[in-house]
């Protein structure tokens, strides 16, 4: 018999605890074990139940979903999803806020108030279900300086391949957005090639991933479109229920085609697609993520010559994508999350260094 799954659901309005209530209630494996109005009241349930998880509304009342998820991974350690209206620009702001503070998913609030019918509702029980396994981990008050933690040295070493670097291609699922965060953010203006990106995230959210993410960047962060040109220092996010790839060395190309592995976008398509057009000059990155999205993609990218970079079990949120790759031996560097901004910077620095890139 499969566990119980305890839930707190933490939300200012009474009748949104109602409606999050009724709903999660329809699963026989989920037990609702206490409700919260305000962020004072969900820290003190979190400590005294220790739920397996938090279903959070991001207009928790004084300090905030942002804020409360933030005290949470501090005091008590414990997996939460964001539940927020994809339509209102202010919830989408303070979910990917959330997401970056220890969140671990945003889903939509259901629109129906019978949430039986209601496809929103049934993604958000499998996104409670499947968040409720996740170990994370304590955040600390203070930041500590990453570069000075003692990263272990990557197990293998790096390809011995000599092609010029020509595009990069990233993936990840759960724990993505403050993994692109760190890495997008560390990257220079003038980075020298095109970043195509691939996050799993809830509908109606990828645009306030963006946003927030260039914001922060010195690159440009934008959702792709089909047939745009390919641009140096520009980072090309996947949009809502396509996939994304490359039709040519210059041109994006984003797909309607069946989902892989439940995805659309699919890691393995973006990988796929740009391995077989760019061959060993594709950088291909996979992070932190929940399942095995990519590693078919990561076999193509491997039989073409093409370089991979995984994030280490160290670092991530949920090694299963990078886990899967590691694995297999598939990857060529197996990095802290610290690292890799550095390693892709490098990877172009040997690029412009190469002779065959004039070419």
């Amino acid at each position: 018999m499969s566990r119980m799954i305890n839930v707190l659901i933490a939300d200012g309005s009474v009748t949104e605890r109602a409606a999050l209530g009724k709903l999660l209630r329809l699963d026989p494996e989920i037990s609702v074990i206490g409700e919260a109005s305000h962020s004072a009241e969900a820290l003190e349930l979190v400590k005294r139940l220790r739920p397996h998880i938090v279903v959070m509304g991001v207009h928790l009342p004084a300090a905030g979903g942002f804020s409360t998820t933030k005290e949470v991974m501090i005091e008590a350690p414990t997996p939460i999803v964001i539940v927020s209206n994809e339509h209102d620009a202010q919830q989408v702001e303070m979910s990917i806020l959330a997401l970056r503070a220890g969140a671990l998913a945003i889903a939509s609030v259901p629109s129906s108030l019978l949430p039986e019918a209601s496809s929103a509702g049934e993604q958000l029980i499998a996104t409670v279900k499947a968040m409720s396994q996740v170990k994370v981990v304590r955040r600390w008050r203070e930041a500590r300086r990453e570069g000075s933690r003692p990263w272990a040295a990557a197990p293998r070493p790096a390809a011995a391949t000599e092609a010029p670097a020509r595009i990069v291609a990233v993936a990840a699922s759960t724990g993505g957005p403050a993994a692109l965060q760190q890495i997008l953010s560390e990257l220079p203006a003038d980075f020298g090639l095109p970043i195509l990106v691939v996050q799993h995230i809830g509908s109606g959210f990828i645009d306030g991933l963006v946003q927030w993410l260039d914001s922060i960047c010195s690159i440009h962060v934008k959702r792709a479109t089909d047939g745009e040109l390919l641009s140096p220092h520009t980072v090309y996010v996947a949009p809502d229920d396509r996939h994304l790839g490359v039709s040519s060395r210059s041109r994006i190309a984003l797909s309607q085609a069946e989902q892989i592995g439940g995805f659309r976008p699919s890691a393995t398509f973006l990988f796929e697609s740009v391995a077989r057009v760019f061959g060993e000059s594709a950088v291909h990155v996979v992070l932190t993520g929940m399942g095995q999205d990519g590693f078919p993609g990561l076999q193509v990218a491997r039989q073409l010559k093409g370089t991979i970079l995984a994030q280490d079990q160290a670092s991530s949120i949920v090694f299963g994508m990078p886990g899967a790759a590691i694995e297999a031996g598939l990857a060529d560097y197996v990095l802290p999350l610290p690292s890799i901004a550095d390693q892709l910077i490098n990877l172009v620095s040997r690029s412009t260094s190469n002779p065959r890139n004039s070419q």
